[in-house]
């Protein structure tokens, strides 16, 4: 296990995921930033109903009026058609072709998005009287500092709910979850712990097994904190966003490493392994060494796959190169894991070992295959919906069913040897 901590070490010190993005925005509008870009983006949200809600408050009114600051509201897939167009609109063109715009002329305006259809993502843009200039005349011009609340309707109607519509209902799904791994800790605790005092050929597994478990179950409650403050003031607490990523990932790292140590070593050394030996991990250098590379490569896709998708809250969701080269990886694996772990069961006598090897395999399959499976069924649905589908709770349940699994047999193996 000194090269799985020697690897968390590395990974923590390489990577500390970037904290989701907040529905309440402060910063500054500038007209540096608006010319150079040819409108200035503020952010992007998924408004649904009849009385979604845009609010801006700036202070600087004058600054404001004598610049003519404008904020420009585009649907996103008519923002799609603009910057692929090929007719070359000029910066004035784009902008006019904005589907709401706000004067800032105003210490609060309050702006009501109605009459959606369906969930739409809207881009927000700032821009001035010096955006489309070609010259930096007032280059200097001062910043307006501004705050922004963009919020849907909630289930009266009112316009009090942070989340967007691709994430709406986080809140109660990270709230039932932690539920469940109460439940499952008050359920499994005491016969677990007695396992693990009592050591045993399955001692190690069953310590990584629970490290796994708790790891999930420590991602779930800080979602829960993090979405708790986010449904009150559109910003949560960044800080446990990027924790529960960061146990979310630790974890699936120390399962994957768990599963092929095992599978690779009982594969390798199962010609020489005596049939009443008790089953344990077998650890050789051939098999380390393939666990760590795989690890090594999935932590990179991972990493890759996080530093491309900037978007808030989208966990995992497979939709550039990085993702699917995950899926590839994970289907890979579970098909050679598989092979293996079948070629160990025909081949054993023991019906205690033989019914653990069955277990351990639907769960193994089960995990590395519960991922793709919910990316590709994702493509059917919209865009709001796809992150939903990721975060499900046959995903999470699935991720957290597999470990489970294999601890419950575990622990029978342990009490019966």
């Amino acid at each position: 296990m000194g090269g799985l901590r020697l690897l968390a070490v590395a990974f923590t010190c390489c990577w500390w995921p970037p904290g989701s993005q907040g529905k309440t925005l402060r910063g500054s509008f500038s007209s540096a930033a608006a010319r150079d870009a040819q409108g200035q983006s503020i952010g992007h949200f998924e408004f649904h109903g009849d009385h979604a809600l845009l609010c801006v408050r700036i202070n600087d009114i004058a600054v404001a009026i004598g610049k003519e600051a404008k904020l420009y509201l585009f649907q996103a897939q008519e923002w799609l058609k603009l910057q692929e167009s090929g007719h070359g609109y000029s910066c004035s063109e784009k902008l006019s072709k904005a589907q709401l715009t706000i004067a800032m002329n105003q210490t609060e305006h309050n702006l009501t998005v109605s009459q959606i259809p369906y969930p739409q993502m809207w881009h927000v843009f700032y821009a001035d009287k010096y955006t489309c200039k070609e010259d930096n005349e007032n280059s200097q011009v001062e910043d307006i500092p501004f705050e922004m609340m963009l919020l849907n309707p909630d289930a009266e109607g009112n316009p009090f709910d942070h989340f967007s519509a691709g994430e709406s209902g986080l809140h109660e799904f990270f709230f039932l979850l932690v539920l469940v791994y109460f439940v499952i800790a008050c359920i499994y605790a005491q016969s677990l712990w007695q396992a693990i005092k009592k050591g045993g050929p399955m001692h190690v597994v069953l310590k990584v097994l629970t490290t796994a478990l708790l790891l999930q179950a420590g991602s779930a409650f800080a979602n829960y904190i993090h979405f708790s403050s986010y449904s009150k003031d559109g910003i949560g607490v960044p800080f446990m966003g990027s924790l529960a990523e960061f146990f979310d990932i630790a974890s699936q790292i120390q399962m994957l490493y768990l599963l092929l140590s095992l599978c690779m070593g009982w594969t390798i050394v199962r010609m020489k392994k005596s049939q009443s030996r008790p089953l344990q991990w077998d650890s050789t250098p051939a098999s380390t060494g393939i666990a760590v590379f795989i690890v090594i490569t999935q932590s990179i896709l991972l990493l890759w796959e996080q530093f491309e998708d900037t978007s808030p809250h989208s966990h995992h969701s497979h939709h550039n190169l990085a993702g699917i080269l995950l899926i590839v990886l994970r289907i890979c694996l579970a098909l050679s894991l598989g092979c293996g772990l079948y070629q160990i069961i025909t081949v054993e006598r023991s019906t205690l070992k033989r019914e653990f090897y069955i277990t351990f395999a639907k769960g193994c399959i089960l995990w590395f295959l519960c991922h793709p499976g919910l990316a590709c069924i994702s493509i059917i649905f919209n865009d709001y919906q796809r992150d939903k589908v990721n975060y499900s709770i046959i995903s999470k349940w699935s991720s957290a069913r597999s470990p489970l699994q294999a601890m419950q047999c575990a622990v029978e193996h342990t009490n019966v040897s």
